[in-house]
């Protein structure tokens, strides 16, 4: 009697097995990361939040875009941010600026457990992609809001990074993406002195 039950039951399994075979996922995970050479830092000043910046709708997705000359927006849906940008940016932008100033206190407004930092960076992003003719466009505005003080202008900063072709899909826009970034944190570092 047993036997037979399980007979009946491995015979209602094993079709089941068939059917539920793992599927490949096709899509790459991208990462941002700095493009400041590693420095330790030595300081605890300049003390810095950096913020979540304000991005425009089409790129505040999973899936990475690209715009071409029309201003057509194509969403490429095997092409997935590994965190979301806002937090990706925020990362990179306190990475770099601690390694060009060499404070340790630079860190995006998250990581922070107390009000424990002098200024906040504020950056709206109006374009992070690349454009019809192969360079990454970075075009934003920024400003360091002293905690304590009057409001601070914004900056305004726009860089154009030539997109290197590579063998592996994506590499060449996520190195620009890193450079831009750098560029954006170097032009803050100089205003901050």
């Amino acid at each position: 009697m047993i036997s037979r039950y399980f007979l009946l039951i491995s015979l209602l399994i094993l079709p089941a097995c068939s059917v539920l075979k793992p599927v490949k996922d096709p899509a790459s995970r991208h990462l941002l990361d700095p493009a400041i050479p590693f420095r330790a830092g030595a300081s605890s000043r300049p003390s810095l939040a950096i913020a979540s910046p304000s991005l425009p709708a089409y790129l505040d997705r999973q899936q990475l875009v690209t715009r071409d000359g029309t201003g057509a927006v194509q969403v490429l849906d095997n092409h997935l941010w590994s965190e979301p940008l806002t937090k990706g940016i925020s990362r990179v932008m306190a990475a770099d600026l601690s390694r060009l100033t060499g404070s340790t206190g630079i860190l995006p407004v998250d990581d922070f457990l107390t009000l424990d930092y002098s200024a906040l960076v504020e950056l709206r992003i109006s374009q992070f992609d690349p454009d019809a003719s192969g360079n990454l466009v970075l075009e934003c505005t920024w400003k360091v809001q002293p905690v304590r003080g009057g409001d601070t202008p914004y900056q305004s900063f726009r860089t154009l990074v030539p997109i290197t072709p590579t063998v592996a899909p994506m590499t060449g826009r996520m190195t620009a993406m890193n450079e831009a970034l750098a560029q954006l944190a170097r032009d803050i570092t100089r205003r901050l002195q």
